[in-house]
């Protein structure tokens, strides 16, 4: 086997590789891409860190090629599609910069609290101003943590040891988890109202995309202290510059930005009491070690047949089981979309049970695919290897079951989650037609009719009484959203009867209050099924 490194790794990485039984290693640091491309030919796998790209030239200039391996995170600079497209594994190394980037935050941290780079700057410039640098002490204070993963883990552990009270924010933080770290999990608003630190640990998403703005500023008391080593358009840059310039915020520690190189125009800049880092998050020796280590040996294992570590694609399956296993993958994968967005974000139990000729089949790729969908819209790095990683570190216990269930279908997918008070929320699925469309047939023990190949799922419980179709599609229709099916059901005539709409797109806030305010209506769900 042939590996090329074409960024600069550990030494440890490449003796690593070096040392193994048949395996030629190419080292080709600072190598253009036209070089690059004529040295894959007969490359089994690449490695790279951010300055090589493996373009879609690359890949097709390397018909052996089967993994593709970042040392860091981002993987912006390998066409991901191409690879996929040939059946090459991409793989990152997000965890080796755990503790390189938690360390760095609280470094933020203490000089938020301890104006140290400040006073070292007038120092420098042969000035003695003690009394313009009093500080902060972090004993006792309050730290808001948004985010809980990896990485808000190991910081909530340094937050203890210096005896500070942290609060954590994470919809997906589990009682059993937050007792085990030892911390108060609490709602969003309990931060912004009582914390005296917040630092951000969580992914870039819809929802969280400038979750630190002007509002939220206003809610938190007066000299809050803010940190962010995570992501780029978490904290709304403008509204934190007014609010330093206001002294609402009374310092701030930031390593990521919207733009990176920050713009030499930018309104942070102006502040004395925002200590700016150029993203030096993974930037430690012993992180590039642990990189340069990880990517080594994931690479040598996915050449080994193994499972993949931190595969950004999906892993290598058999192709005349993946030719089996394909159409069921998307339905578990959109049954796990599904069953999220209709549950509490506190689900401590999962139970998968696979019936009729399922029973016979290797499900393990369809456990990936259905955590995968239950974790797209709780975080953008999640992948077949790492998910079931992500389903522990949120406390949900899983089980799997292969037993035929008494339905009307040859092939079946039944999902049970349980709350953290003993409530249960179920779904059924399956395929229908030559097509094999992913439908859903059952949902909280109400038979239904549902495709998954719809945009949205509008989700309503109404009392069985009549009219309620014709006031939802009223709404509907006032506020321009078409129904491209509906599916009825009840158990009991006058009881509590479902409600499925397919949509052709997202409600507004204001439809899904004029359906609420409905004396008959009891809940109601949007499903987006966008990208599933």
């Amino acid at each position: 086997m042939k590996i090329l490194i074409a960024d600069k790794i550990s030494g440890s990485g490449v003796q690593f590789l070096r040392d193994q039984e048949g395996v030629e290693v190419v080292e080709a640091y600072g190598s253009s891409q036209e070089e690059l491309e004529g040295m894959v030919a007969d490359v089994d796998a690449i490695i790279v860190r951010s300055a090589s790209s493996v373009t879609k030239a690359i890949i097709d200039a390397a018909p052996k090629l089967r993994a593709v391996g970042r040392a860091g995170v981002g993987v912006d600079n390998i066409d991901i599609e191409a690879a996929t497209d040939r059946g090459i594994v991409v793989m990152n190394t997000p965890g080796g910069n755990t503790i390189a980037t938690a360390e760095l935050t609280f470094t933020h941290l203490l000089c938020s609290a301890r104006p140290i780079p400040q006073a070292n700057a007038l120092m420098k410039a042969g000035k003695w101003e003690k009394k313009a640098f009093q500080g902060s002490e972090l004993y006792k204070k309050t730290i808001g943590i948004l985010g809980l993963g990896r990485i808000g883990s190991e910081v909530a552990k340094r937050a203890k040891a210096f005896g500070m009270n942290v609060l954590a924010y994470d919809p997906y933080l589990t009682k059993a988890r937050a007792e085990q770290l030892e911390v108060n999990k609490v709602e969003l608003e309990e931060v912004f109202e009582k914390a005296d630190f917040i630092t951000v640990h969580m992914p870039k998403t819809e929802t969280t995309k400038n979750m630190l703005n002007a509002s939220t500023f206003a809610k938190m008391k007066d000299g809050i202290r803010i940190i962010n080593c995570a992501r780029g358009g978490l904290i709304d840059e403008d509204d934190l510059a007014e609010a330093l310039r206001s002294g609402k915020v009374a310092a701030a520690g930031l390593d990521v930005f919207v733009e990176e190189p920050l713009s030499s125009e930018s309104a942070l800049r102006e502040h004395d009491r925002l200590v700016m880092t150029p993203h030096l998050g993974a930037s430690t020796a012993e992180a590039q070690e642990n990189v340069g280590l990880e990517v080594a040996e994931s690479i040598y294992e996915s050449l080994m047949g193994g499972w993949v570590q931190n595969a950004i694609n999906a892993p290598s399956i058999d192709p005349k089981q993946l030719a089996v296993l394909r159409p069921y993958l998307n339905l578990a994968f959109k049954m796990g979309t599904v069953i999220q967005q209709l549950t509490p974000s506190e689900i401590n139990h999962i139970r998968i049970t696979y019936s009729g000729n399922l029973v016979n089949l290797e499900v393990k790729p369809l456990n990936r695919a259905f955590q995968r969908g239950y974790l797209r819209k709780i975080t953008t790095d999640v992948n077949d290897v790492n998910a079931p990683r992500i389903m522990d570190r949120l406390g949900i216990k899983g089980e799997i079951v292969q037993n035929s269930l008494e339905r009307d279908y040859t092939e079946l997918i039944r999902i049970e989650a349980t709350d953290s008070n003993g409530k249960s929320y179920s779904i059924e699925g399956t395929l229908i037609g030559k097509s094999q469309n992913p439908r859903l047939t059952l949902v909280n023990e109400r038979n239904v009719e549902s495709p998954l190949d719809e945009k949205y799922l509008l989700v309503l419980e109404n009392e069985d009484v009549p009219g309620i179709v014709g006031m939802v599609g009223t709404v509907l229709a006032k506020h321009k959203l078409n129904i491209s099916n509906m599916s009825l059901s009840r158990n009991t005539v006058g009881g509590i009867a479902l409600n499925i709409c397919g949509l052709d797109s997202e409600p507004e806030a204001e439809a899904i209050a004029e359906i609420t305010a409905n004396k008959y209506i009891k809940g109601i769900r949007v499903v987006n099924l966008n990208g599933a």
